[in-house]
């Protein structure tokens, strides 16, 4: 065990930054080496203290020596023989062994042994690329994670190494990532193999077919280059200000995935459907497929040649908002159709589309509970708030500049709340407020009002 700087250069300024690292003795008698602490920068002094440390810990030990093992409770003469207490034997290093031997076996089923021993060879030093992959798939199979928590931790706490015949040489910081760079390369093959294994294995068929996108974002200040996926976009999770890469994905209805790719941060949703078209059918072949996906995803455009193309390719997709208002009346008059208990539906042909409402009595209970259970975290706090300001004339002051002034109703704009009857309230029933509520309910009935029409207002009344 042993420390280890690494010099990098920050702002025109070079900085060292300390570990405590062991080398440890891989299957093959090679020498690797395990990232034990960071430390991060460290003056001299600190370093020094750190280095006595380590001498101290490794040089402190005994050389070992061949003993008996004999329970406390004899008495034995002989000074080879060592006296041990079995009420507090430990049990050290315990390792997962039942998940990697599933993940395993599973990896076998599948093929993937055979698969990457014919494309990740060995390299000159005998690093076994295939043995590395099959690491990280069990990992990301068991306990997902990053690759430096497979190298710091989770390796040491598995079977991975027992049963793959190898030691920590699986798990170098350098070689997992660079397992990463190398399968890239094999992406279209490995589809292709798992396509012909679901097969063979749950005779899986590709009629239906999901697609889907989603966005993954960066903490980086630094600049990229300009052919990097790196981009600022349209962020799903709210980061606006971090740069973020567009993963899109198509998976059947069984959850297999087909295909997938991962384009830069500022590609729009609606630009992303006409390529997986081409990839589907030229991987797979044409055949009359559906496909089922988001409202945003497909244009008007693409939406068209699918009806047309021969043979043609089906399609469910979310109506667009504005386009709700036309067919109102039309499925208004239409009576529901019943799918299955609790489901219902109508349906109205148009313009070579069919155009299907939904409503779900299982759907409209859990919006309903969704809303008053916000209203009910609204109005604790509104009535917090009146509590807190118990001791003043007022609950809640908007300005003592328009305090004079009087608002809607008469009352001046210096109000106390009032207490509702939640279950007779009009906005837990979608409604937008009462007359006679202070200003700040009617603001929280606004809010609420807003999140009701938008999950509620095509489909059913709550």
């Amino acid at each position: 065990m042993f420390l280890r700087c690494t010099n990098r250069k920050k702002n025109g300024k070079e900085h060292r930054y300390w570990s405590i690292v062991e080398n440890r003795r891989a299957s093959d008698n090679r020498v690797v080496q395990r990232h034990v602490l960071y430390l991060g920068e460290i003056n001299d002094s600190q370093a020094h203290a750190w280095r006595k440390t380590i001498e101290v810990f490794e040089d402190g030990s005994a050389s070992p020596k061949t003993m008996a093992l004999f329970p406390e409770d004899r008495e034995i003469d002989d000074e080879q023989v060592v006296q041990i207490r079995l009420k507090d034997v430990e049990l050290r290093r315990p390792r997962q062994w039942g998940a990697c031997w599933l993940a395993c076996k599973l990896y076998e089923q599948l093929g993937f042994d055979e698969f990457w021993a014919r494309r990740l060879l060995p390299s000159r030093k005998g690093t076994r690329w295939d043995l590395i992959a099959q690491a990280l798939c069990c990992y990301r199979f068991i306990d997902p994670g990053s690759e430096w928590r497979l190298h710091r931790t989770w390796f040491e706490t598995s079977a991975m190494g027992d049963l793959l015949g190898a030691g920590f040489e699986l798990t170098e910081i350098h070689k997992l990532y660079e397992c990463l760079d190398r399968l890239i390369e094999h992406k279209q093959a490995l589809f292709d193999h798992l396509t012909t294994r679901w097969k063979d294995l749950f005779n899986a068929a590709f009629d239906v077919l999901l697609y889907d996108l989603t966005s993954t974002y960066f903490e980086s200040d630094r600049a990229f280059p300009e052919d990097d996926k790196r981009k600022h976009g349209y962020s799903r999770d709210k980061w606006f200000d971090c740069v973020q890469v567009v993963v899109a994905l198509i998976v059947t209805p069984e959850r297999f995935p087909l295909a997938y790719e991962v384009m830069a941060g500022n590609t729009a949703d609606n630009a992303t459907l006409r390529d997986f078209l081409e990839k589907i059918e030229k991987q797979y072949g044409k055949a009359e497929r559906i496909w089922i996906m988001d409202r945003g995803i497909p244009t008007e455009e693409v939406l068209q040649e699918m009806r047309t193309s021969y043979p043609p390719v089906f399609y469910l997709v979310g109506t667009p908002k504005g386009r709700l208002s036309r067919c109102e009346k039309a499925l208004t008059d239409l009576p529901w159709h019943k799918v299955r208990d609790g489901v219902e539906v109508k349906l109205l042909p148009q313009d070579n589309e069919t155009y299907i409402l939904a409503q779900s009595r299982d759907r409209i209970y859990k919006e309903r509970s969704m809303r008053r259970r916000q209203l009910k975290r609204l109005w604790k706090r509104l009535h917090e708030l009146e509590e807190s300001h118990a001791g003043t004339n007022c609950c809640l002051n908007w300005g003592r500049r328009n305090s004079s002034r009087p608002r809607r109703g008469g009352s001046s704009r210096s109000t106390s709340l009032k207490r509702a009857d939640l279950s007779g309230s009009p906005c837990a029933r979608t409604s937008c407020g009462s007359p006679g509520a202070g200003r700040g309910a009617i603001c929280s009935e606004r809010t609420l009002s807003a999140e009701t029409r938008l999950r509620c207002g095509s489909s059913t009344p709550s």
